[in-house]
Parts: C-alpha cells; structure tokens; sequence
C-alpha cells in the first residue's frame, strides 16, 4: 500500500514537472490589441462588414486581414481613431 502511494506521489510530481517546462516553453504571447479595437467599434455586431460581428471584425482587423473602412455603421472619427492606434501599436 504504502509503495503505491509513493509511487503515485513520484508520478504526480514527474508530470506536475514536464507540464511547467511544457507550459514555460510552448508560451505563446496574446495580442491584446483586438480587445482594444473591440473596444472601438460600435459594438452592432450587424454583420454588414462580412464579419460574424464586432470580435470578428475587431480580430481581423488585428491581423492585418480585416480593414476597419467595412464596418458601416462606425463613425469616421472611430475609424480613424483606429487607424491610428494601429499605426502605433503595430503587429509583434
């Protein structure tokens, strides 16, 4: 009994190990600035810019796949406001 419960601590601990070098080296950084743009647009989620609402859009956008010119009902100041964020927190 008492060999099976230290034998099951060891594993734990072995894999509790490889799973915190695991976690330290696939580490993959967010980009926060679709939130941020998310933040900017009107928030319809209309679909009228092709997107499947404002995250698609805000998404796209951060990619460099979108462009914020499709989004309909956004005021030009928003739009603007966009394009200079993006101009100042360019892609990592």
């Amino acid at each position: 009994m008492l060999k099976a419960v230290l034998m099951m601590l060891v594993l734990g601990g072995l894999c509790g190990g490889l799973l915190g070098i695991a976690s330290v080296k696939f580490h993959v950084e967010e980009d926060h600035r679709a939130e941020e743009i998310l933040a900017m647009l009107p928030g319809y989620n209309c679909g009228g810019c092709g997107y499947p609402g404002c995250a698609g859009m805000a998404a796209a956008i951060a990619d460099g796949s979108g462009n914020v010119m499709n989004c309909k009902p956004s005021k030009p100041e928003a739009k603007e406001k966009i394009k200079q964020y993006l101009a100042e927190n360019p892609a990592a």
